[in-house]
């Protein structure tokens, strides 16, 4: 089930193609062009059980204006909620949130996740000093145990979704299919590397009845094989819109029991118009 959890996680990470544009630095401003405060994102998630697809829950992707540390900033909230049948399962109720300068600096993330029978809230602190970005992260748990990390990097280090604001406004237009990127997150107790490969584009539509041409990326981990060599293995594949909103539209989630989907539901208060809409039915 730990894949499953990542599906509705993923909705804040599947634009990180960012990585590959060149020599990113510790520090992290950049221009934005993809978004407004008041954009609003819905999700309907599914998953396959027993070779029936059924609706598992829904996500919310919200974009606000803050002030933080004195600081004109945004924040992004992703609320994440199964169905009562899901429940039975795997229940979960995860809140991200994350908030970064106008510059799109990460400052600040906070994720308190119920999942299944344990829950864990983790926490990263960023910090620019001498070209370095430093993150400090504490994990507690439902016990009261806590674990607390420091890393220093002379790159950017991202959350889940500050790397979303960032990777949101980058154009990919010189990408071509197979290109790999790697690219570091924090994820609660420590950074980590992460891969990310570019398919190419094709044509998606939605469940707002929207047809859209997208850009399509697959985030791979390395696993050990039966003879204990690491080997690639596809764990998501998600279509983003190719314009300047990279609206994440679907994501496909490969499970050891099965597979989810997420499909955009809504999109609301975007900055910039819909260029890569194909069709619409409504």
């Amino acid at each position: 089930m730990k894949r499953y959890k990542v599906c509705f996680l993923a909705l804040a990470c599947c634009l990180c193609w960012f990585a590959s544009t060149g020599g990113l630095q510790a520090q992290c401003k950049a221009r934005n062009e993809a978004f407004n405060s008041g954009e609003s994102l819905t999700y309907d998630l599914y998953y396959n059980w027993k070779f029936v697809w059924a609706k598992a829950g829904t996500a919310r992707l919200n974009t606000a204006a803050v002030e933080f540390q004195s600081k004109p900033s945004y924040s992004i909230s992703l609320l994440a909620v199964t169905q009562r049948w899901v429940d039975r399962i795997f229940r979960m109720r995860d809140t991200l949130y994350s908030v970064f300068t106008e510059q799109l600096e990460p400052m600040y993330f906070r994720k308190g996740a119920e999942e299944g029978k344990r829950y864990t809230v983790d926490e990263a602190y960023f910090r620019y000093k001498d070209g370095a970005c430093i993150v400090d992260q504490k994990r507690a748990y439902k016990d009261g145990h806590v674990v607390l990390s420091s890393d220093t990097s002379d790159v950017c280090v991202y959350d889940m979704l500050s790397i979303l604001a960032t990777a949101r406004s980058f154009d990919p237009k010189d990408y071509k299919a197979g290109d790999r990127i790697l690219f570091p997150m924090a994820t609660g107790k420590k950074v980590e590397e992460q891969i990310l490969i570019y398919r190419g584009r094709e044509e998606f539509e939605a469940n707002n009845d929207t047809t859209y041409r997208c850009l399509v990326f697959s985030l791979v981990e390395m696993k050990k094989n039966k003879r204990g060599k690491l080997k690639e293995e596809e764990v998501i594949t998600f279509y983003v819109t190719d314009d300047k909103n990279h609206l994440p539209v679907r994501l496909d989630l490969y499970l050891n029991l099965g597979s989810a989907k997420a499909f955009l539901k809504s999109s609301y208060g975007l900055r910039n118009p819909q260029t890569s809409v194909v069709q619409t039915k409504r």
